[in-house]
C-alpha cells in the first residue's frame, strides 16, 4: 500500500499553486482593466492580444510537458524547474505591470512583448509543478487530498492577491507626495507579490518528492506520447470540459472591475487611514473566500458521491445562479454579494476535481499504453486553463469594444447592459457546456480503483515497489 504523505509535504506542495495563483487572479481580474484605465491601450487591443498571445502559448504547454518527462535529475522530473524559474517568474511579473513612457505604438508593442515573456515563464513553471501531482503519490483517493490542498492554498493565493492589490496601489500611489502615481502604485504592488511568489515556488521545491515511477524505462519517443493521448477518449471529454469551465471563469473575472466601476459605480466601502477599500475588492475576496470553501468540500463531497456527480452538480447550480444575475440592479447590493458567494462556490468544489481526474487519466493512459506521460497529460490541463482564459479573455476586451465601452468615462445603456450580460449569460454558457461535456466522462470511481490496483501489481512485478510507498 501506498505510504500517506505527511501534511507537512501537502502544505508545501500547495505553496507552488499559491504562487501561481496570485499572479493567475492578478492577470484574471486586473490586466484587462490596468491596460485600458492604467496603461493606456484599447480594449479591443487588449482583446486581441490576449487571444493571439495565448493562442500560440497555449500550445507550448504540452511541449513543456514532454520536455519535464524527459528530464533525469537528481530532484527528479518535475522539481527543478521550480527552483530555476521562480525568480525570472517574479520578474517578469512585475515587468508586465510596469507602463513605459512610450507612445500608444509602443506601449503595444512593450504589452505584447512582456505579456509574452510572462505567459512563457509561467508554463515553464506552472506545467512541471501541475505534473507533481501524478508523482507524489499513486493513490487516487490520496491525489484528491493533495489536489484539495493545492486548490485551497491556489484560493487563498488569490484571495490574498485581490485584499493586497488595490490596498497597496492606493498606498503606493500617493507615495512622496504630489498627484497620484497610479503607474508607481500598480508597478510597487505587484512587486510585493512578486516577491511573496518566488519565496513560495521555492518552498515548494524544499518540500515535496517525486515518489511513483513508470512501469519500465522508456525510451523518449514523443510521437508516440501524442499518438496514445491523441486516441484517449476520457482526456478529450475532459480537455474541453476544463476549457469550458475557465471560459466560464474568466469572462467573470474579467468583467467584474468594469461592473462595479461602471454598472455599480463603485463607491468607497471603507479607508484605513489613507488607504481605500472598495466594495469591489470586498466582493472579490469573498469570491475567494466562497472558492477555498468549495476546494475544503471537494475531497470529502467527492470521496462521497463520486468526483463526476460533485463536478455535474456543482456547475449546474453555477448555471442557474448566473442567469439570475443579470437581473440585479445596483440596489440590490446584498444579492448581488449572496450570488457571487454561491456562484464562487461551486467554480472552487471543481478545480480540485479537475486535477484529480488529470492524475487518474494518466493511470488510465498507462494502463492501456505501457508508457507514462505524466508531464505531457498535465501540460493538457495547463493548456485547458490557457485556452479557456484565452477565449474568456479575449471576448471580455472585444465585447467591451463591440458594446461601447470607452475607459474612464460614463458608459451609456448599452455598455453597461454588455457588462452585465458578460457577469451572467455568458458565464452561463460556459458552465452549462462543462456539464454536457462532463456527463460523457467514462472514468467511474470503480474503474479508477481497478486501474490503481492494476498498476500497483505491475509495479511489483517490474521491481518498482521502493518507488511507489
Amino acid at each position: 500500500m501506498p505510504r500517506k504523505i505527511k501534511l507537512r509535504e501537502k502544505v508545501s506542495y500547495g505553496f507552488g499553486d499559491m504562487a501561481s495563483s496570485m499572479f493567475w487572479k492578478l492577470f484574471g481580474m486586473y490586466l484587462l482593466f490596468f491596460y485600458t484605465d492604467v496603461f493606456g491601450i484599447t480594449a479591443a487591443a487588449v482583446g486581441t492580444m490576449f487571444f493571439v498571445t495565448r493562442i500560440w502559448d497555449t500550445f507550448f504547454d504540452p511541449v513543456v510537458g514532454a520536455f519535464s518527462d524527459r528530464i533525469n535529475s537528481k530532484w527528479g522530473k518535475f522539481r527543478p524547474f521550480l527552483l530555476y524559474v521562480a525568480i525570472p517568474f517574479g520578474v517578469i511579473g512585475v515587468l508586465t505591470f510596469t507602463t513605459p513612457d512610450f507612445a500608444y505604438t509602443g506601449k503595444l508593442i512593450y504589452a505584447y512583448i512582456t505579456y509574452s515573456l510572462m505567459m512563457l515563464i509561467y508554463s515553464l513553471i506552472n506545467v512541471p509543478y501541475a505534473s507533481l501531482l501524478g508523482v507524489i503519490s499513486s493513490n487516487p483517493r490520496e491525489r484528491n487530498t493533495i489536489a484539495s490542498f493545492r486548490m485551497a492554498f491556489a484560493f487563498a493565493g488569490g484571495l490574498i492577491a485581490i485584499a493586497l492589490i488595490q490596498p497597496m496601489v492606493s498606498l503606493f500611489s500617493k507615495m512622496g507626495g504630489g498627484e497620484v502615481n497610479l503607474k508607481r502604485g500598480w508597478e510597487m504592488g505587484v512587486g510585493v507579490i512578486a516577491v511573496l511568489c518566488i519565496l513560495l515556488f521555492l518552498g515548494c521545491f524544499a518540500g515535496v518528492r517525486e515518489r511513483v515511477a513508470p512501469l519500465k524505462k522508456e525510451s523518449p519517443d514523443l510521437k508516440k506520447d501524442i499518438k496514445d493521448l491523441w486516441k484517449n477518449r476520457p482526456w478529450w471529454i475532459l480537455l474541453v470540459s476544463g476549457i469550458a469551465a475557465l471560459v466560464f471563469n474568466s469572462i467573470r473575472d474579467g468583467a467584474t472591475l468594469y461592473y462595479f466601476k461602471y454598472v455599480i459605480e463603485d463607491i468607497t466601502a471603507f479607508t484605513l487611514g489613507s488607504i481605500m477599500v472598495s466594495y469591489s475588492t470586498l466582493y472579490l475576496v469573498l469570491g475567494q473566500a466562497a472558492n477555498i470553501i468549495g476546494v475544503i468540500l471537494a475531497s470529502p463531497v467527492g470521496n462521497k458521491i463520486g468526483k463526476k456527480n460533485t463536478f455535474l452538480s456543482a456547475m449546474s447550480m453555477a448555471t442557474i445562479l448566473s442567469v439570475i444575475f443579470y437581473w440585479f440592479g445596483k440596489e440590490q447590493l446584498i444579492l448581488i454579494f449572496v450570488f457571487q458567494f454561491f456562484i464562487s462556490f461551486c467554480a472552487g468544489i471543481i478545480f480540485p476535481l479537475l486535477w484529480s481526474m488529470y492524475a487518474d487519466i494518466a493511470d488510465y493512459s498507462e494502463l492501456k499504453t505501457g508508457r507514462r506521460a505524466t508531464g505531457l497529460i498535465f501540460s493538457s490541463s495547463s493548456m485547458s486553463q490557457k485556452l479557456g482564459w484565452t477565449i474568456g479573455g479575449g471576448l471580455t476586451g472585444w465585447l467591451l469594444a463591440i458594446f461601447g465601452f470607452k475607459a474612464n468615462v460614463v458608459q451609456g445603456v448599452e455598455a453597461q447592459n454588455g457588462i452585465r450580460i458578460m457577469l451572467s449569460f455568458l458565464p452561463a454558457i460556459g458552465a452549462l457546456l462543462s456539464v454536457i461535456f462532463i456527463a460523457l466522462y467514462p472514468l467511474s470511481e470503480k474503474k479508477v480503483a481497478e486501474i490503481s490496483a492494476e498498476l500497483s501489481e505491475k509495479r511489483k512485478l517490474n521491481g518498482n515497489l521502493a518507488t511507489t510507498i
